[in-house]
């Protein structure tokens, strides 16, 4: 984030992703662009390679940034109990439904079952690039304001906390660590961005990343 800047930093929010974010959702995924979209492979030697290769499920997750003078961004853990990525630090949302008209409509449904949000508090503003997860999933990230005096009622079976992280924390670079590990056997590359006691990583942390190259890297 630019520190330099002279407007209120809700204010340079708001007028950079008027023009740096999706209007519309990203396309439909297809593995013949694998190797030019975002997800858990793109920090690989050799991202087309390292991209796994059966048919994704759609999904959709609400990027929710409180809109106060200096914004934050909203985030859960997820219960621990989980069957996949338990305790991990997440986006609200999920795949989406036959009901589901589009991807907006899916993640804000995913953010009242998950944490209670309701849609009055909600405003969408745009999309980031869609984002190819290891677990499956092709996610649409659904950008949107929240109004500072929301409220929330957790689904225990799905969500252990919600938490705000200061948006300018997560969109300074120094803070977009480069990290490895083996996974099953395989090094797998990611970004990281440890605040505090949270490790915030994986696609949270690559979906963080492609809001600051989309809005605040140029």
């Amino acid at each position: 984030m630019n520190h330099m800047q002279t407007v209120a930093p809700l204010e340079d929010f708001l007028a950079r992703a008027r023009t740096g974010l999706r209007s519309t959702p990203p396309t439909t995924f297809s593995r013949a662009l694998v190797g030019d979209v975002n997800g858990d492979h793109a920090l690989a030697p050799d991202p087309a390679a390292d991209a796994f290769d059966r048919e994704p499920r759609h999904a959709a997750v609400l990027v929710p940034i409180v809109a106060r003078p200096e914004p934050t961004v909203l985030l859960t853990l997820r219960a621990t109990t989980l069957s996949t990525h338990a305790g991990q630090i997440a986006f609200p949302g999920g795949r989406m439904d036959p009901e589901d008209k589009d991807e907006v409509a899916a993640a804000l449904r995913e953010a009242w079952e998950e944490v209670g949000l309701g849609l009055h508090f909600i405003t969408p503003i745009g999309f980031l690039d869609g984002y190819l997860a290891r677990s499956g999933f092709w996610i649409t990230p659904v950008v949107a304001t929240v109004m500072p005096g929301y409220t929330l009622t957790l689904n225990p079976a799905e969500v252990q906390e919600a938490f705000e992280v200061p948006l300018d924390f997560l969109m300074t670079p120094a803070n977009h660590q480069r990290q490895s590990a083996m996974r099953n056997g395989v090094l797998r590359h990611f970004y990281a961005m440890p605040y505090e006691e949270r490790f915030i990583w994986g696609a949270t942390a690559g979906m963080l990343r492609n809001l600051y190259e989309r809005i605040y890297a140029s």
